[in-house]
């Protein structure tokens, strides 16, 4: 390709998907990190023998990982391997317990149990959600989202018809179900997209298909498994990874990026796509000139929530909890206006509780137990602190042991946390969101801020601040889109 080049700013899910595709086009990529290893948010840490992912989770949406992989000539098989989680995930409520089944018809009788005539009712929910999954994934997140014409073909207004883009998710799941815990059921996968079901459309039942239907996955080893078999895929094609490189400034002439300089040396360069938070790039690596959107405009975004993470090694085993737990014992939306209204700490907080040492065997020492805990916060907290962070851990084995029967504080042998601070911190996160730009309605598709700026002709982006969103897949999808607007230009 004329010995064209392109710096990649992150090497996170976006940035390597970015360079890969590139690469594999006979493009010269040099991605730029700036810790000491690739995977952003998807990095670990060890200590004292255990193995703790920093970030992402959940492994939803496999076909998106299998398409991924293939383009380079690869099965996730030769990467990694993947199991199926069953149950799913546990759903803790005050006075029980609800395990999801990976079957489908364990699924339909389990509804049934809690309210008879809903699984016929859940049989076209999910017949729905997969027309959304399958028109969403086959036909609009591959778009750049540039301009609303790309939208503008008969076909894919008729497509769009179809995809609930105007009834709130709330609305469409209480058409469904009535039961309470059915109804949390239903709408917990949208948490992921940064609001309540309330405030988003009913097209993201495609959630609930990936979730219900495609099944929960774990690959063994840790979800940052992915990002060593992405980093191998990258460095095969020839992309020259720099870790320690903070990049500093781009430097511009006459609206055109021309040098990318970093903590470490300067890059002459072509092209660049920055995978790093988009709003840091601008108001961070750019003049004010070259700045697509003003500070009042990234203020005005309506965030994802942060969170406060726990990462904690305990000396034994918990009995009967698995992989996934859902917290649902306290009042859901008491804590979604902490989050989103009134900006407080939560009062009582739902929680998240990742125990990946239920499945794997290499991520703690014989006979211990590696827990992530994760509660959503909102965007505006100021004042953390440790005093803050021990007050909600004492909250969480509380309620834990009314769960479990185990006081956990009592088994502790590593003990770290991470909050809004450190998003921004380590990931230069707008406000220090852990999502990215909730999913709103008038935050979707080509209402998002443009993969492609505005004023530096040559500077693109990649990540969960622009097309097609937040999440681990969406990032395979971003970097891809945003290598094939490089490519289309060369």
């Amino acid at each position: 390709m004329d010995n064209k080049k392109v710096v990649v700013i992150g090497g996170g899910f976006a940035g390597l998907s970015a360079a890969s595709y590139l690469a594999n086009e006979g493009i010269e990529v040099t991605l730029l990190e700036k810790h000491d290893t690739v995977g952003g948010r998807a990095r670990k840490f060890s200590k004292n023998g255990f193995t703790f992912d920093m970030g992402p989770s959940w492994y939803w949406m496999p076909d998106v990982f299998e398409q991924y992989f293939s383009d380079f000539g690869y099965q996730v098989s030769d990467l990694y391997q993947l199991e199926r989680l069953d149950p799913s995930y546990d759903v803790f409520f005050k006075k029980e317990k609800i395990s999801v089944p990976a079957s489908e018809a364990d699924l339909f009788e389990l509804f049934e149990r809690y309210e008879s005539g809903s699984s016929l009712r859940l049989k076209k929910f999910f017949d729905e959600a997969e027309i959304k999954y399958k028109i969403g994934l086959g036909e609009f997140v591959s778009k750049p989202s540039l301009s609303i014409l790309e939208f503008a073909q008969f076909d894919l207004l008729k497509k769009a018809l179809k995809l609930d883009i105007f009834k709130s998710m709330r609305k469409h799941v209480a058409e469904v179900v009535k039961h309470p815990y059915l109804r949390l059921i239903l709408e917990f996968p949208v948490l992921f997209l940064g609001q309540t079901a309330a405030n988003i459309p009913a097209l993201y039942s495609l959630m609930n298909y990936a979730d219900l239907k495609l099944g929960t996955w774990y690959p063994m080893g840790g979800m940052n498994k992915i990002i060593e078999a992405m980093e191998k895929v990258a460095i095969e094609l020839g992309v020259n990874i720099e870790t320690n490189q903070n990049v500093l400034h781009i430097r511009t002439h006459k609206g055109k990026a021309y040098e990318v300089y970093s903590s470490q040396g300067s890059f002459k360069t072509d092209y660049i796509i920055s995978s790093a938070d988009y709003a840091f790039t601008e108001k961070n690596l750019l003049f004010e000139s070259d700045r697509s959107y003003s500070d009042n405009y990234w203020n005005s975004r309506k965030m994802a929530p942060s969170s406060l993470l726990y990462y904690v090694g305990l000396n034994t085993k918990i009995d009967k909890l698995k992989h996934h737990s859902l917290f649902f014992d306290s009042n859901f939306e008491n804590h979604a206006k902490e989050i989103y209204t009134t900006h407080k700490w939560p009062t009582d907080p739902l929680f998240y509780l990742c125990a990946p040492s239920r499945t794997d065997k290499s991520v703690a020492p014989p006979g211990k137990e590696n827990l992530f805990f994760l509660i959503p916060t909102s965007v505006e907290l100021n004042d953390d602190n440790e005093i803050i962070r021990k007050k909600y851990f004492e909250m969480i084995c509380k309620r834990m042991e009314g769960h479990f029967g185990i006081d956990i504080s009592k088994h502790i042998e590593v003990y770290e946390t991470f909050s809004r601070k450190e998003f921004m911190q380590e990931y230069n996160s707008l406000k220090g969101n852990a999502y990215g730009l909730a999913n709103t309605l008038d935050q979707t598709a080509f209402l998002k801020p443009k993969l492609k700026s505005k004023k530096v002709e040559n500077l693109y982006f990649a990540g969960q601040l622009t097309t097609p969103g937040p999440g681990v897949p969406p990032s395979l999808i971003s970097g891809k889109v945003a290598a094939e607007q490089i490519l289309k230009t060369i």
